[in-house]
């Protein structure tokens, strides 16, 4: 399957599963492909065929992005340069969780989630403690009984009861034993927290010297300013209106064909992620760029407050281009 038909694929099974989908991504480079929402779970999705083209720097993007955006960020790929990915299991890259697109199939459509995850050593799965310590005592088995019974030690046994995952075979056994389900979900779109590497989120690229006097701008009437290095856009931006986070993308470039692309992505990933979407160039001849207000870096340098350039990039993007 060519990649452009799996990324097809990919969008026409979160529209059937209910979700607004963003255009694709189609510029480079690109940390990912779409953005998509359901009701109050947002994903940015990268899409390929090999995940083993997934790299650390894109990770790094999307992990960076997701926090931003309230996202989860998620790879959805065929197959590693060795296997096809198997269905029912999460697995990770660089911190990212990534399955087939039968298991997205299975967790979007038909709301069945994944409970198998990959982790150095082999596949793993989520033991629900409570459940397992009070099967085991229902039985009226002590911890020693049941570790002779699984082919484990008492230390092992103890460790499950206390929220340690057990291995597949491990986890099946227990099935048997106890003629129960005592595994619990995957929670993908909590970024498998519960199943990944604790690693701390990626620190922030430098600002691009041709964006320094933007970010001034925007963090001198206010905003939180994120650079960005892989996106479509240059920063993601937020300030707290009304007690509510308000997200700002902005894109910075001269006023090219380029520029046109971008800014209808940018406008159509605020509109799934809920920011506003703004690109600074040097002159501008119309108001608004495919959904995305155009602002003169002359006008930016004017603004005094946030409010100001909410306002601005209200009238302007709600105008026709």
């Amino acid at each position: 399957m060519s990649r452009s038909a799996l990324v097809g694929n990919v969008i026409a099974m979160l529209e059937d599963a209910g979700f607004l989908v963003s255009d694709r991504c189609a510029i480079r480079p690109k940390s990912f492909d779409i953005a998509a929402r359901r009701g109050e779970d947002t994903i940015l999705v990268k899409i390929l065929g090999n995940i083993d083209a997934f790299d650390g720097h894109t990770g790094a993007e999307m992990r960076r992005l997701g926090e931003y955006l309230e996202a989860t960020p998620l790879v959805i790929g065929l197959r590693t340069r060795d296997e096809e990915l198997k269905p029912g299991v999460v697995y990770f890259r660089h911190g990212v969780p990534v399955f087939s697109p039968n298991t997205a199939m299975d967790y979007f459509v038909e709301e069945v989630p994944p409970l198998i995850y990959a982790a150095p050593g082999g596949l793993y799965v989520n033991i629900d403690s409570d459940i397992l310590a009070d099967a085991r005592e229902e039985r009226d088995w002590s911890l020693g009984k049941l570790a002779n019974e699984l082919g484990v030690s008492r230390r092992t046994v103890s460790k499950y009861e206390n929220g340690m995952d057990a291995s597949v075979e491990v986890a099946a056994a227990l099935d048997d034993l106890f003629d129960k389900p005592l595994t619990s979900p995957v929670n993908v779109l909590e970024e498998g927290e519960d199943v990944r590497e604790d690693d701390s989120m990626p620190d922030e690229p430098e600002v691009d010297p041709d964006d320094e006097q933007l970010v001034t701008v925007l963090t001198r009437v206010g905003f939180d300013v994120h650079p960005t290095n892989r996106a479509p856009f240059k920063t993601v931006s937020e300030d707290e209106d009304d007690g509510e986070a308000d997200r700002m993308l902005t894109g910075h470039s001269e006023l090219n064909e380029a520029a046109r692309k971008r800014a209808r992505i940018m406008a159509s990933v605020g509109r799934v992620t809920g920011a506003r979407s703004v690109y600074v160039v040097e002159r501008a001849t119309r108001e608004s760029l495919e959904g995305t207000a155009l602002v003169e870096e002359e006008e930016m340098d004017d603004i005094e407050v946030a409010e100001e350039l909410r306002e601005l990039i209200r009238e302007r993007s709600e105008k026709p281009a």
